[in-house]
């Protein structure tokens, strides 16, 4: 019996029927964020976010039947029955803002789809790498934060009057929002020679930094496929090698 439900929660059919519940509920819970929506469609809407809850929770108690322990050694499945027992608490007495973590339940599509689970596998794997160039640019942005301070916080206080706010400033100046128009420019009618700092500072970190941080991740994905793709290489080179055997041993005794 346990072996049957074990293949039917691991038939692709099931998968996909799941995974097309999770995004037909993430819709819905869109949906319900609307006012006109709800006030047209709120029961029905209501009825299918129920339904797909009735869906998850019989999803957990087949896969906890199956699987039992070993239930708890995957992290998808911890992370499943977590966003299922939040989606069960009451929406009464201060619970109501938990339930909406439902819509977390939409990360599953990574755990199908190779492409989203290499980027996410590089993500983790370029995070070590990240430490130094995260120490790099805290760096960058300390020293500059503090010239800062010190060359405009008497003239714009509001923007370099500590250096809190220069960081604040710095970082705004690093996204390029509304950098030139909204800071550097009306710093440059006070300090013509403003720019000589500005500039300096976008080149290393909107150009130069931040692009290590892309560099690592791309790195770390281009490894990642390298090392699913050898596994894969493995894998068929052991089948290869096992096929070989038997042929061997065919041939040394025709009588079976």
């Amino acid at each position: 019996m346990r072996e049957k439900i074990r293949a039917f929660v691991e038939a692709p059919s099931f998968e996909r029927f799941i995974i097309a519940v999770i995004v037909v509920n993430a819709i819905i819970l869109g949906f319900e964020t609307s006012a006109d929506i709800m006030a047209d469609y709120g029961p029905l809407l209501v009825a299918l976010d129920r339904a797909a809850i009735v869906i998850f929770v019989i999803e957990i108690l087949l896969k906890l039947f199956a699987y039992r322990w070993r239930f708890f050694l995957n992290g998808w499945n911890v992370f499943d029955l977590t966003i299922v027992g939040i989606a069960l608490v009451p929406a009464s007495q201060g619970f109501s803002v938990l339930r909406a973590l439902r819509i977390l339940r939409a990360l599953r599509l990574v755990s199908v789809v190779p492409s989203m689970r290499k980027v996410v596998q590089g993500l983790l794997a370029s995070i070590p790498s990240m430490g130094s160039v995260l120490v790099l640019l805290t760096l960058i942005f300390y020293i500059f934060a503090v010239m800062a301070t010190k060359l405009f916080g008497g003239a714009f206080p509001e923007w370099f009057g500590s250096v809190g706010a220069s960081l604040y400033s710095l970082f705004q100046i690093m996204t390029l929002e509304s950098w030139s128009m909204g800071i550097v420019r009306p710093v440059m009618e006070e300090f013509p020679y403003a720019w000589a700092f500005f500039v300096p500072f976008i080149m290393c970190t909107s150009f130069v930094v931040l692009n290590l941080f892309i560099a690592i991740i791309v790195t770390a994905m281009h490894e990642a496929d390298q090392e699913e793709a050898g596994s894969e290489r493995e894998e068929i080179l052991s089948e290869l090698r096992a096929l070989r055997e038997e042929v061997s041993a065919l041939r040394s005794d025709p009588s079976r």
